[in-house]
């Protein structure tokens, strides 16, 4: 029941994953809840983010599989080939029933739902694009998340981004991708497994910066060896469009013919023209909502989670956020969301997963050991592939907890969920030793490694 002053308890702006389980979770506290979103329920996740691209990491690994398959003792008549339109129209439908799963969910949870922009005219009113009607609400929670944006330069408006990448009419035969973080690098090595011709251009001298230096030293390796073609220190000056395709122009004089050009080269929250000022509200440098540990703003009323925050850019960190804050505001708890020791998979190829401090931030901690090892796992082996895997723990010297714990291959990513409950416990060195191993596994050398390395 809302409150008699105010037409909703709470009203929430955006529809991903931050927004929908505040929604649903406050609703289940018993409090009047409405929601708006004007494009389709899921948000960045969802529609265009992690989970269609982890489906295309999917169907891109199958150029390596068919190949290994052979080896395994597998035979085929004729040579595989991939179908982009057939796997969009697939991934098209997977994204339609897994919208129609969140609109499910909110309806059964009795929150109130409007399809249609949402706009901020005050601490406690919400404007609705459909006729202008003004909505009060004793709560309002931004969760309108981030988008990615192509910086100006001449021929800026050939380039696509990760939004447009999904909805390709053909694949291109020759694509340029700017960027050197993990959304690039993700698609760099996704569109080579899909048989697209891929040059990586970064302004920086390595990939994924803010990753333990080991790590992005051993995946940028691998992914040359997969074919992905880098270019370092330097940047794209302009695009020119031509009867077939398109020429980049770097900065060193460099001129490469394409087809496409994707630009991942950061993200911006979704502030622009939400009426935030409205409500005294001033933004970030970024455009970012700036907020409490509660995810609260400086005017009460209002609070923001998931990316639009820019704290930790990541779908299960933005549901942890809006989880807490209905638990807080509606559940009567005392719930702040913890951003530290988060398990992180990178879906490169080969993918990451890790969790915890990378090797330079620990050592400005404190004496630390390091072990590690590189071997080629008994998948490749077998097919006589030449795929390393990467194993690294981080260890405080004196109290001997595992400070960090980073892993480079296949299946990294469960490999990160299941040690981060680990390393989230404080599991210690000797801890991890006095697991038994899982063999034939390649996680079994995390409890293996014995001698720290030099250095």
């Amino acid at each position: 029941m809302a409150d008699a002053e105010f037409d909703y308890d709470l009203f929430v702006i955006g529809g991903g994953s931050g927004g929908v389980r505040a929604a649903r979770i406050a609703a289940q506290y018993g409090a009047s809840v409405a929601i708006a979103e004007e494009y389709r329920f899921g948000g960045t996740c969802v529609i265009r983010g992690c989970v269609p691209k982890k489906l295309m990491v999917y169907a891109s690994a199958y150029s390596e599989h068919f190949e290994d398959a052979r080896a395994y003792g597998w035979d085929f008549d004729a040579t595989p080939s991939f179908n982009w339109e057939t796997f969009r129209e697939r991934k098209d439908m997977e994204i339609a029933r897994l919208e129609g799963v969140y609109r499910k969910n909110l309806h059964a949870s009795g929150v109130e739902i409007h399809e249609c922009r949402a706009t901020v005219a005050g601490p406690h009113t919400v404007r609705l694009a459909d006729h202008g009607r003004e909505i009060s609400a004793k709560h309002i929670l931004i969760a309108v998340g981030g988008r990615p944006f192509v910086p100006e330069f001449p021929g800026s408006q050939h380039a696509i981004t990760s939004n447009e990448i999904f909805h390709l009419p053909e694949l291109p035969k020759r694509l340029l991708i700017a960027g050197g973080g993990y959304i690039a690098s993700e698609f760099a090595g996704i569109m080579n497994g899909l048989g697209v011709e891929v040059t990586q251009i970064y302004r920086k001298e390595q990939i994924l910066r803010g990753f333990d230096d080991e790590v992005r030293t051993h995946v940028q390796q691998e992914m040359a060896k997969k074919g992905v073609n880098f270019i370092f220190n330097e940047t794209l000056d302009s695009l020119e469009k031509t009867p077939s395709g398109l020429i980049a122009h770097v900065a060193n004089g460099e001129k490469i013919e394409i087809d496409q050009a994707m630009f991942a080269t950061g993200r911006r929250p979704n502030t622009d023209g939400l009426g935030l000022e409205n409500a005294g509200l001033e933004l970030g440098r970024g455009g970012e909502v700036p907020v409490s540990a509660y995810s609260q703003t400086k005017v009460p009323s209002i609070y923001a989670v998931g990316d639009v925050t820019d704290r930790l850019q990541l779908t299960p960190v933005a549901i942890r956020e809006g989880h807490a804050f209905a638990d807080t505001v509606f559940g009567g708890l005392d719930v702040k969301p913890d951003h530290e020791l988060v398990p992180t998979a990178v879906f490169t190829q080969p993918e990451i997963g890790t969790v915890g401090m990378n090797e330079a931030a620990a050592r400005e901690r404190g004496p630390v050991e390091i072990y590690r090892t590189n071997f080629r796992a008994m998948l490749h082996a077998f097919a006589d592939r030449d795929e390393r895997m990467l194993m690294k723990l981080i260890v405080d010297k004196e109290s001997r907890r595992v400070l960090g714990a980073h892993v480079v291959g296949h299946a990294a990513g469960e490999m990160a969920q299941l040690i981060g409950i680990a390393v989230k416990m404080g599991a210690t060195k000797e801890d991890f030793d006095r697991t038994v191993a899982v063999h034939p596994t390649a996680s079994e050398e995390f409890v293996t490694m014995r001698t720290p390395v030099g250095g």
